[in-house]
């Protein structure tokens, strides 16, 4: 992340399991409400609106009000980021697993 940038890294924002359970809960519907995100965590409201807001800034998360609640929904866009590094190196262990198959088969044979 560079040192201007006001936004979270992706990484950081997906580190904690809470976060990533609230992506997970956003994932499968348009929208939700706080009160509703916050019925599936053994935490208060606050608690949850702080983890939204860590979401929020690293733009995996997009917030609306609608009269007196707030609703929100998930921006899988900065993910792609967190998919091509995961992709990197699942090429990079495929590749070290099939030279170690290799000298397997080389030292049975």
């Amino acid at each position: 992340m560079r040192e201007n940038d006001t936004s979270r890294d992706v990484f950081n924002a997906i580190a904690d399991p809470t976060r990533r359970q609230l992506i997970y809960l956003l994932a499968d519907t348009e929208e939700i409400p706080l009160h509703e995100l916050t019925s599936h965590f053994e935490m208060g409201r606050t608690a949850v609106s702080k983890h939204l807001t860590i979401l929020k800034e690293a733009d995996l998360v997009y917030d609306r009000k609608v009269g007196r609640e707030t609703r929100y929904r998930l921006n899988p866009s900065p993910l792609r980021e967190v998919q091509d590094w995961v992709a990197f190196y699942s090429k990079y262990w495929s590749a070290n697993m099939m030279r170690l198959s290799d000298l397997l088969e080389e030292e049975e044979e």
